[in-house]
């Protein structure tokens, strides 16, 4: 399903930004988008809060379904 991968994509952009976070002390995100308070940063921290939910659906799907969608 296209919405299974987006939202993959989003949660690991998110996940890999958080790690820069860690490692590095910077945000690529607010870096790129001027800042966290930018609106271009806070919808995009909005998509990836939302992929990551939906990702959560992917944990308790049945394994017949994810296959049969290819």
């Amino acid at each position: 399903m296209i919405m299974d991968r987006i939202a993959l994509v989003l949660a690991i952009v998110g996940g890999l930004n958080w790690g820069i976070v860690g490692v590095f002390g910077f945000d690529i995100i607010a870096g790129l988008f001027g800042g966290q308070a930018s609106g271009m940063s806070r919808v995009l921290y909005t998509l990836v809060g939302l992929a990551a939910l939906w990702c959560i659906s992917l944990l308790f799907r049945e394994r017949g379904m994810a296959d049969e969608r290819g």
